[in-house]
């Protein structure tokens, strides 16, 4: 493997700990050591071409990467689509060619075009569209805002100076990934994850009882005998559905 080592960090595990050191979510630990590579999301190297020098693994998304070596020197971590190979040239900017790899704004691409790493937010980076075999598409476009169908089927607007990504995020056979063993998925940092039913009533308001016994409760509770399965537990905030056209079916 051609790691660069000028483009990886190290990743430390947080067994599922917030900043405050208290668990928050549970069933988290251990696993495999990282590193963590850096992904440039925002390509904005515009106007400089750059050579795919290696298509890579990395253990930190199902997708895989590609090492690109700009015409300037510089080397970047991209997201590798569908067809990109060792050896292609990939560009960003305003006039770029339709093929995949290549970056431009939302309002330079044809309708109909299969994109990925969408912006949201014209300058943050790529955050949709970013794992294995993912793919959204461009429906309609006007001068603000262009309608997107996202990998989940849902319909959103999104700004048209936003970036997006020619093309489709490769490693499509990832869905077909089986585990096997039970090793391999403590090797991801998940341990098991018990019921509550399993459990003795000290540790669970559903533990106890002879026998597999029924829960004795109207709902079904959490832990510390909160309501869960069915509470609604989100604050009022700003509405985010204002630019979502059509929900996923």
């Amino acid at each position: 493997m051609n790691l660069k080592k000028s483009l990886v960090v190290g990743l430390k595990k947080k067994g599922g700990r917030n900043n405050q050191g208290k668990i928050t979510l549970r069933f988290r630990g251990g696993g495999a050591k990282r590193l963590l590579r850096v992904i440039d999301f925002k390509r904005d190297k515009d106007g400089i071409p750059g050579k795919v020098s290696s298509v890579e693994y990395d253990p930190n998304r199902s997708a895989r990467i590609a090492l690109i070596k700009y015409i300037d020197g510089e080397k970047r971590y991209i997201i590798a689509p569908i067809g990109l190979n060792v050896g292609d040239t990939i560009l960003s900017g305003e006039d770029v060619p339709l093929k995949p790899g290549n970056t431009t704004h939302i309002k330079n691409i044809p309708i109909g075009t299969i994109i990925y790493n969408i912006e949201l937010k014209p300058g943050k980076g790529g955050q949709i569209a970013r794992s294995a075999g993912s793919q959204a598409q461009i429906l309609s476009k006007d001068d603000k805002y262009a309608q997107i169908k996202m990998p989940s089927g849902e319909i959103r607007l999104i700004n048209v100076k936003c970036r997006a990504t020619i093309g489709q995020v490769g490693n499509l056979d990832h869905i077909n990934l089986q585990l096997g063993k039970a090793g391999r998925t403590r090797n991801l940092g998940r341990k098991p994850h018990v019921r509550g039913a399993a459990m003795n009533p000290v540790d669970h308001p559903h533990g106890g009882g002879e026998g597999k016994a029924p829960i004795g409760h109207p709902s079904p509770l959490s832990p510390w005998g909160k309501p869960t399965l069915g509470k609604k537990t989100r604050k009022k905030k700003k509405p985010s559905n204002i630019y979502i056209v059509k929900r996923r079916g």
